[in-house]
């Protein structure tokens, strides 16, 4: 990046704000919230667009049981001038008379036993000195010989509930085997008339909801031109005035690559400005470089938070490893070419998932790596594959099955990929921290690596044979004095050395600890893979199971089965597959790798 510096006259901001804009690639320095009373009150009117703009484009009110009266209310709707004003006060009164007509069928579900009936009728009986007391009771319960007792009239019976009422005289002594329930406000038809005028409004409010729907695409280019403004509006906030508020200083940050198209604009416009080389201490904005395979997974990174500048970007391993723990904690083939199907569907728009906008290369490239991996784990669909007859003697051998030293060889694979993720990490974590804090602040660093590093590469060769005991030994004994240097002696040089043993001590305590757990954690890729197969392998028993001797009914209650039970199955080992390898990385790789992610994203100020 390279940082540019602007003086100008303060009548000249606006202006060149707008050069700026129509350049598009230069980061101004700029409040990302708001600063005032102003840029919060547009921030409040984008964001209320924006939640406009949403609601309209999901309504469709074509299948509506009223779809006659909305069309001729919509012919009569007249829209406000204000449009997101006027669609916001439609939404909000549509949603009212919803929530009222919803409480008025309720009342009409609760008054339709009691039937038809005049209110101020029953009135002239209290009045007569007589009192109406309402019941509902469960059929079963309901016994006949309350009419023998008691003044009582059944008014509804629907084989389940019995509703009735008793007339006794006003302060006449009076009990009855159960409770009264609370009088109908009215007859039924009563309030089915309130129900139906509801129902009026409702039809009204949608047709207006569809006027203002016409306009959305007036709406969304106001709404983008309204975003642009508050970016305007906080990049001139965000200057500095000078010599009596008649300078404007401005700082921004632009890629170097744009160096000799800006400065040929800049010299043009005869502004005087400087540029200098960005630095970490100017806490520049990261733009990311990347290949086309490498850009998929960008929002990965950008979700944990973009790197420092100066940090390495750390999306290329990222990548790589996500790719492999989201195909390993699927592990099935099946379910891999299942992905890559709705990934070219997404991609070549022949289906439309607003969330997945845009991903379809991603999932593809998911599913390719989970048919892949899931070959070699020897499942697809929940079939174990090495058990099936017409697979080839050559496929069988390359997948991998039984056991190491008593283990799985698929979990001792998943702990031997999560150590080499970790030593990658702490390979990366030293050679960064030592190119941007030196070699003497970062001996530490590099005694650990030494220690598990070494450690592992001699442990290997010893266990291969490669290496005899004696230069075993010697290699032990030359890695444990050099790492326990780094780690103990000279962690911090210049400093004490027993307050530097003391400090290693405790970084060794919270290492040992630490790594353990790291270590465990990558089991999961295995306990996932292992989980979604056997739960795969149960549908299908159950389908089996099902299916008999075949029939009709038989095929059609298995194809049901298997189809609903795979694609749960494939819903939820997605969502595990995808939030435990994010853990994977931003918690164990990232932690091991020193990554800071506090960069701020590359955000140049444009039309």
């Amino acid at each position: 990046m390279i940082k540019y510096s602007f003086i100008l006259l303060s009548e000249e901001t606006d202006g060149f704000l707008s050069r700026l804009q129509e350049l598009g690639v230069v980061d101004v320095t700029r409040s990302a919230k708001p600063i005032d009373d102003h840029s919060a009150a547009m921030l409040d009117s984008v964001a209320a667009a924006k939640r406009v703009i949403g609601k309209l484009e999901v309504i469709d009110y074509s299948k509506d049981e009223n779809k006659r009266a909305i069309e001729l209310a919509y012919g009569r709707a007249v829209a406000e001038k204000d449009m997101v004003a006027g669609a916001q006060k439609a939404l909000a009164t549509l949603a009212e008379l919803e929530a009222a007509k919803a409480a008025s069928d309720k009342e009409v579900k609760a008054r339709l036993p009691w039937g038809e009936f005049e209110k101020a009728r029953i009135e002239q009986l209290e009045t007569l000195g007589y009192a109406v007391r309402y019941y509902v009771t469960p059929k079963k319960k309901f016994s006949e010989e309350w009419a023998e007792l008691y003044p009582l009239q059944v008014v509804a019976d629907d084989n389940n509930n019995v509703w009735f009422v008793t007339i006794s005289e006003k302060g006449a002594e009076y009990t009855f085997p159960i409770d009264p329930v609370q009088a109908p406000e009215g007859s039924w038809k009563d309030a089915q008339k309130v129900s139906d005028n509801l129902a009026s409004e409702i039809a009204a409010a949608k047709g207006l909801v569809l006027r203002y729907k016409e306009s959305i695409n007036r709406m969304t280019e106001d709404y983008e031109q309204s975003l642009v403004d508050l970016d305007m509006y906080l990049a001139k906030a965000g200057t500095e005035t000078a010599a009596e508020n008649r300078l404007t200083i401005i700082e921004g940050f632009a890629p170097a690559e744009n160096e000799d198209k800006l400065c040929l604009a800049f010299d043009a416009a005869g502004v005087l400005y400087i540029k200098e080389e960005a630095k970490e201490e100017d806490n520049p904005p990261i733009k990311l470089k990347n290949n086309r395979f490498v850009k998929m997974f960008e929002s990965i990174t950008a979700m944990y938070g973009m790197p420092n500048y100066g940090e390495y970007d750390p999306t290329p391993v990222v990548s790589v490893f996500f790719l492999l723990f989201f195909a390993m904690c699927m592990g099935d083939a099946g379910y891999g070419l299942a992905l890559i199907l709705i990934g070219l569907a997404i991609k070549k728009e022949w289906v439309k998932i607003g969330m997945f906008e845009g991903l379809g290369g991603l999932i593809t490239t998911l599913g390719v790596a989970t048919a892949v991996v899931g070959f070699f784990l020897g499942t697809a669909f929940g079939v174990s594959l090495p058990d099936v007859e017409w697979i080839p003697e050559g496929a069988r051998n390359c997948m991998l099955t039984g056991e190491i030293m008593g283990y799985p060889t698929q979990m001792v694979l998943a702990i031997g990929i999560g150590v080499f993720h970790l030593c990658l990490a702490m390979i990366i974590k030293a050679v960064g921290y030592t190119q941007r804090l030196g070699f003497k602040e970062n001996i530490s660093t590099w005694g650990w690596l030494v220690l598990i590093l070494g450690g592992i590469i001699v442990g290997a060769l010893a266990l291969l044979g490669v290496m005899d005991s004696g230069i075993t030994k010697i290699a032990v004994i030359a890695i444990g004095v050099i790492s326990a240097l780094g780690i103990f002696i000279f962690n911090t040089p210049g400093r004490n050395p027993l307050v530097n043993i003391g400090a290693g001590l405790w970084d060794t305590y919270n290492m040992v600890t630490g790594i353990m757990g790291d270590v465990l954690s990558y089991i999961r890729l295995y306990a996932l893979g292992l989980a979604g197969g056997m739960l795969g392998a149960a549908f299908n028993d159950l389908g089996n199971m099902v299916l008999g001797d075949g029939g009709v009914m038989g095929w059609t209650f298995f194809v049901i089965i298997l189809l609903l039970g795979h694609v749960i199955n494939l819903l939820m080992s997605c969502l595990g597959a995808f939030v435990h390898p994010l853990r994977l990385n931003f918690v164990e790789y990232f932690k091991n790798a020193g990554y800071e992610g506090k960069g701020k994203t590359y955000n140049p100020l444009k039309k």
